[in-house]
Parts: structure tokens; sequence; C-alpha cells
């Protein structure tokens, strides 16, 4: 890869400048490929530190806490080298669990947290509102959960949708019960709900993605935009 091409364009602080003398250019061509070996390293390290997050997580589950920092480590990427460096993360990654636990549960991590790093970085980055990041975050999660479940329906053999439906159809029959309603809940109705529970579900995610990265990236001196005004009460954040 040209190494010129690492970070993204109008990432290099180094403007067109009159003719310097041979010392300052080589000075600044010296400041450059330092650069770009920074941003390699950066992004390899990071790339690993997605890959390993996810690793530990699969053969020694600590419930939801490790899943937080799923898609931080490609989203830092973005913000310090922009969005080639974050697509190259996140490919590097995949490539690595490739490597150690097989395709398949690669491509599960890039899809959706790969590709989540890669949107929240994009989004922390010109400073947009969390309510848009966190919107568009979980209708990436929503999709990779459909993946998820169209990749492993596949590879098993069985309709795993039809239990997740399955399973609503119980949960809306006895909250029709609860309600008072003698009807039978329709089966659109039932794809409808579990929809909107999954949605929910992601926003719940990206919410705590969110507060996660507050934490840890103001402490690593990439600050992501700063959380709505009643967020800020709570946590009593300046």
């Amino acid at each position: 890869m040209n190494d010129s091409n690492w970070v993204d364009e109008g990432e290099d602080s180094t403007s067109p400048t009159p003719p310097e003398p041979p010392k300052m250019a080589t000075l600044s061509l010296s400041s450059a490929k330092t650069r770009q070996t920074l941003a390699m390293v950066e992004t390899a390290f990071l790339a690993s530190a997605g890959s390993l997050i996810w690793l530990i997580n699969y053969y020694f589950p600590l419930g939801p806490l490790l899943r937080l920092f799923f898609p931080i480590p490609i989203a830092l990427v973005y913000l310090r080298w922009g969005s080639r460096g974050a697509w190259m993360g996140a490919l590097v990654s995949g490539l690595l669990l490739t490597v150690l636990m097989g395709p398949t549960r690669s491509i599960v991590f890039v899809m959706p947290y790969g590709l989540m790093g890669v949107q929240l970085g994009a989004c922390w980055r010109r400073g947009v509102n969390w309510e848009f990041s966190m919107f568009t975050g979980a209708l990436i999660g929503t999709f990779g959960f459909f993946f998820r479940f169209w990749l492993f329906s596949i590879l098993l053999g069985e309709d795993l949708w039809q239990y997740v439906i399955n399973q609503m159809t119980g949960l809306a029959e006895w909250g029709f019960l609860k309600l008072g309603i003698l009807a039978q809940p329709s089966f659109w109705f039932i794809e409808l709900l579990a929809v909107i529970l999954i949605f929910v579900n992601s926003i719940i995610y990206l919410f705590a993605v969110h507060l996660v990265a507050l934490l840890v990236l103001d402490k690593l001196g990439n600050p992501i935009p700063r959380p709505p005004k009643w967020i800020q009460v709570i946590l009593d954040h300046e």
C-alpha cells in the first residue's frame, strides 16, 4: 500500500509552503513518514485490541461488560486517523479473527460491530448529536441481528426466526390476556413486535456504548460529542 494514501486526504496538517532549504525539506519528509508509520502501527494495534476483546468474550464471557467495547477500538481509529484507517482496522480485525476462530466468527464480528465502529467514529468525528449516532447505530445493530440469524439458519439448516416468532407469540398472548383483549394476535403484529423489541434493544446497547466511550475516549484525548443536557445532569458531567 502506498504510504501516502494511508491517512485521509486533508488529515495531514502539513500544507504547501514556499521552497525551503534542503535540510528543512528533509525534516518535513521525515515527519510525514513518521506520521504514516504511526498511523499504521496504531491502526494495527487497535484492530488487534478489538479482535482480542471479542476473543476473550467468546471463550470467557463476562456478561454484557466486554460487549460494550466491541465497536470502540475501530471508532477510535476513525477519530485519530480518519475513514481509511477505520476501514482498514475493521478489515484487519476480521482477518485476524478468521485466522484465530474461523470465518464464521469473524463475519459475525465485522457485521455489525466492525461496521458500527466505523459509523460511530464518523458520527463522533463530525460532532453529530447522540440521538442521530444512536439511531443509525441501532439500525446497523438490528440489521446485524437479522444477518446473524440468516447466517446461522443456513449453517444449522433450521429456521431460527420461527423460534423467535414462537416466543414472541407467547409474549403477545400473555400481554393480550393481561390487557383483557379477547383476540388472537396476528402474524404481522407478532413480527412487527419482534422487530421493534430488537431495535429497542439495539438503542439501549448504543446508549451504553456512548456512555463508555464518553468516559474512556475523553481520558485518551479523543473526546466524543457531549451528551444531551438531561444525561449531563444525571452524570454531573461538564
